[in-house]
């Protein structure tokens, strides 16, 4: 069904202006007074003398009728073309109807850690040195790409918390995020527990049953309103589960990259209690990014929850029809400007 509105219709205040300007915009009195005027015309009427000039008053009457049609039609098309222009300007528009059906499915609200810490070089893949981000970015990568029919959104978190992805069917869009994060891409501290009640918003409008929370950090809370346990708390009374995925060591020194070159800190160690304790409040699970078998585990944990129903969503989509009263604007200027004589005329009869 498609409906018919105008998204500016407070405009339509602007119509009846026309009428009300000769009421506000008189003519202004002659300088030299009504009477001297009067005298003037008087004068110039007795020095008219023609010699017939009883027939020159009767071809003036006989061409009349013209004169008053150019007049209204003169008006006609003021009319048209200020019609026209406030109709524009109220933007009537179409709002036509798509419908978007989804699959049943379960809605997973991935959280990642993208502060300075994720640039730690404590993990090693083939000999070679790897930080905590590209960790993430292999481990999610593939737990993303096996989701089929599942909607993903994306939420990073630094010093403040952002969702850089909706609930999305489209994985390979929420894959292509992913892959384009930095470390200190969201600022250098940790806003963990801002990150849980960000997922925690996003995801309690969603069917209850299939609300899920992946979330992925070093369990360290360096910002944020929200302590990583309010957060949590808030999680179970939305029936939000959370499984984390704690990326990092238990190293005292750990490298990292900073401003270019290498350095070694010693206050970069994971928090894992507190990230064991998140997974146990709201029913989840904690697994460590470096246990292979962690995807599968929380796969399989997920396929035990109930699904979320077929959806269909109705979105209505304005189709703007401005150009049409527009159109008729501009077919009412041209007129006036073919037949400008129709001016003088309209003005002529003003005044008499």
């Amino acid at each position: 069904m498609t409906l018919f509105e105008f998204h500016w219709p407070w405009f339509a205040l602007l119509l009846p202006l026309p009428l009300l300007l000769p009421l506000v915009w008189r003519e202004r009195p002659s300088a030299q007074g009504p009477k001297r005027r009067e005298e003037q015309l008087e004068g110039e009427r007795i020095t008219l003398l023609h010699p017939r000039i009883d027939e020159l008053r009767a071809a003036y009457q006989a061409k009349r009728p013209r004169r008053n049609l150019a007049g209204w039609a003169h008006r006609l098309l003021l009319l048209l073309l200020w019609t026209g222009l406030v109709l524009a300007l109220m933007r009537p528009q179409w709002l036509v109807p798509h419908t978007e059906v989804s699959s049943p499915g379960y809605d997973l609200m991935l959280a990642v850690d993208a502060s300075h810490s994720m640039d730690a070089l404590d993990f090693t893949v083939e000999g070679r040195e790897v930080s905590r981000m590209q960790v993430v970015k292999g481990v999610m990568g593939r737990f993303i790409d096996g989701r089929a029919g599942d909607r993903v959104g994306l939420i990073i978190f630094g010093t403040s918390a952002y969702v850089l992805s909706p609930l999305t069917i489209d994985r390979s869009a929420v894959h292509m995020l992913l892959e384009s994060l930095e470390p200190s891409i969201a600022g250098g501290s940790t806003a963990l527990g801002d990150a849980v009640a960000l997922g925690v918003k996003k995801l309690r409008d969603r069917p209850p049953g299939s609300r899920v929370m992946i979330l992925i950090a070093d369990g360290d809370n360096t910002a944020g309103n929200f302590k990583p346990m309010e957060a949590a708390a808030l999680a179970r009374m939305a029936g939000v589960r959370i499984y984390v995925i704690g990326v990092g060591s238990n190293q005292r020194r750990i490298r990292i990259w900073h401003k270019g070159r290498i350095e070694v800190w010693d206050d970069l160690t994971m928090d894992e209690d507190t990230l064991q304790r998140i997974a146990e409040t709201t029913g989840g699970a904690y697994f460590r990014a470096t246990n292979t078998r962690a995807l599968e585990e929380i796969s399989g944990r997920i396929a035990e929850l109930e699904k979320t129903e077929t959806e269909a969503r109705t979105a209505y989509l304005p189709e703007p029809l401005y150009r049409w009263p527009l159109a008729l604007s501009l077919i009412a200027l041209l007129g006036l400007g073919l037949f400008p004589e129709g001016r003088r005329r309209f003005i002529a009869r003003r005044a008499g």
